[in-house]
């Protein structure tokens, strides 16, 4: 992260990738405009200021404060508007857009979305897992204790830190029942004990000892062997609120009766000024819904097509499973070198290869995990997320704008958007052109994304509620993969409710990469210049986790 246009990096670093590094990195060799450090500053002091205050661990939530961050917000607002921007390249110019969209999704907080005051869920901040997207897939309270940032065994600085944290809980969790009192989405609180049967779960294996955390560098335990009374006390404590307040909100949750869906008004605003997507909530019903009738049907013809070929047999031999898995993984690797769909380096490479996907017995599957037993190429096409994040370590980006993790998951269009593409990516530039029904999966996977996300969408607009929107996703992910009762569609349904945007975004992204690709091929074709994918994704990785639009002005030619 940076600071100064080159030394602001300390403060910024906090809202990172979290569990990354502080790595300082050169400004790009384009020259930014003389004044352009008066945004990084403003970028500085937004980064300090959004975040609620927070004493021994213990947040602000209270209307008084965010009523605070009200006042604030206009006053940076007041300061963007005030930077002149006359003669800004485009890169310069998407820096502060970038800004502006962070300063309206706050605003969308404030004045919509309100999760502190809204959605239990929101307060379940202690996190086993470094997530595959920049920051955590949806708003959860500050400060997130994040368990995967901390080395193990810890140091006396890190467990006297760690104890803060948890220790908090508690009182947290107190204030959490006071600010929510006015909540009245019925969905919200109807599943919101979910999250917080995981972190009880995660801080028992916390204390035993047994807790093994996803992280980047693949998977590790946190032994906290040795640890002193106050840390031990503490998960304790924290466990016990966090089980009190699953059932507090069991027990309100009946009393509520209010929608989840926040309208097609609010939602438009949303992925207009945040998101900065130009697909309203019809557009998108329309894009999803053709996704989903272009997977089924192309699915079908791949049967067809497979019609005489010997069906694939799933490994039931863990180890076997996992020699598969190893294999997949460099094959994968160097396809992408080979094709050169992203860039090769080694920390490419590892990204892949650190992410083991599990065997998983039969009668445990859920959707991912049927289509895992067939073949993992579709999901270790997905895992570019993975790569996105090495990237961020190994070569931070030249701008402290992009350098850190966007706010209001800003990001979901690049990363969910591309992770999503790049299973079809692949596919069609030849990886299963030896993998008999390989190419059934990534199509089966690609009609799962759009039901769940078309029915998003329906929740949004108050046409569904949640369990009819788990019904829709299973009822259309094709082979009966998908499970209504399964904890993974009541996962990913209630996440997409608490944000909006995030369901839809794995298709809408997904579409703006094929945008963003064609209108390159158009402005090569008309320059008469050849178009060389190797090179047109190395400029779109290039530019960062940024909205796809602004991709587009940076590598496109003015008035191509």
């Amino acid at each position: 992260m940076a600071r100064r246009v080159l030394g602001l990096v300390a403060v910024l670093l906090a809202s990172a990738v979290p569990g990354l590094p502080v790595q300082a990195a050169p400004m790009a060799a384009t020259a930014m405009p003389a004044n352009y450090p008066v945004l990084v500053k403003l970028f500085a002091d937004w980064r300090r200021t959004v975040l609620p205050p927070v004493a021994d661990g213990k947040p602000d939530y209270s209307p008084a404060a965010m009523a605070k961050l009200g006042s604030d917000l206009k006053a940076f607002r007041a300061r963007l508007a005030a930077i002149d921007r006359t003669g800004w390249a485009v890169t310069a110019n998407n820096d502060y857009r970038l800004v502006e969209a962070e300063l309206n999704g706050l605003d969308f907080d404030l004045r919509v979305l309100t999760p502190w005051a809204r959605d239990p869920t929101f307060y379940a901040n202690v996190f086993a897992d470094w997530s595959d997207v920049p920051a955590h897939e949806g708003p959860y309270a500050h400060p997130n204790i994040d368990l995967y940032a901390f080395k193990y065994p810890l140091n006396a600085a890190d467990e006297a830190r760690l104890t803060t944290l948890i220790a908090a809980i508690p009182a947290n969790l107190a204030a959490a029942k006071v600010n929510l009192a006015g909540s009245n989405a019925r969905d919200l609180w109807t599943y919101g004990g979910r999250a917080f049967a995981e972190q009880s779960d995660t801080l028992e294996k916390l204390g035993a000892g047994t807790l093994v955390m996803r992280t980047l560098d693949g998977a590790r335990p946190a032994p906290i062997t040795g640890a002193g009374p106050k840390l031990v006390k503490a998960i304790a404590d924290a466990r016990a609120a966090t089980d009190d307040f699953a059932a507090w909100v069991a027990a309100e949750a009946p009393k509520k009766t209010g929608a989840v869906g926040l309208g097609k008004e609010h939602y438009n605003w949303y992925v207009k000024n945040v998101e900065l997507l130009p697909y309203d909530w019809d557009a998108q019903v329309a894009l999803l819904r053709r996704e989903l009738d272009r997977s089924i049907a192309a699915l079908r013809l791949e049967e067809v097509r497979n019609r005489d070929l010997p069906p694939i047999v799933p490994l039931t031999d863990p180890a076997a499973y996992a020699r598969l898995v190893k294999a997949k993984q460099a094959r994968f690797s160097q396809f992408l070198a080979d094709t050169g769909l992203i860039p090769d380096a080694p920390w490419s490479r590892k990204a892949i290869a650190d992410q083991a996907i599990e065997y998983e017995a039969p009668e445990k599957r859920n959707f991912f995990t049927h289509v895992n037993a067939y073949d993992p190429l579709p999901l270790l096409s997905h895992f570019t997320h993975w790569i996105d994040l090495a990237r961020m370590r190994a070569e931070p980006h030249a701008s402290p704008i992009r350098r850190v993790s966007p706010l209001f998951t800003i990001y979901s269009n690049r990363s969910e958007g591309f992770a999503t593409a790049f299973e079809e990516v692949a596919m069609q530039a030849g990886l299963y052109d030896d993998v008999p029904h390989g190419r059934e999966l990534v199509w089966i996977m690609l009609a799962n994304r759009a039901a769940r996300g078309l029915a998003s969408l329906y929740v949004q607009s108050n046409e569904m509620d949640l369990a009819q929107a788990g019904k829709f996703h299973a009822e259309w992910t094709p082979r009966g993969w998908s499970d209504a009762a399964s904890p993974l569609v009541g996962f990913e349904q209630l996440l997409y409710a608490r944000q909006p945007g995030y369901g839809p975004s794995y298709v809408t992204g997904k579409l703006e990469l094929d945008r963003l690709l064609a209108d390159v091929s158009h402005a090569d074709e008309v320059a008469g210049r050849p178009f060389v994918m190797r090179d047109v994704m190395k400029r779109v990785m290039d530019a960062g986790i940024i909205p796809v639009a602004l991709i587009g002005e940076e590598i496109i030619p003015a008035g191509k």
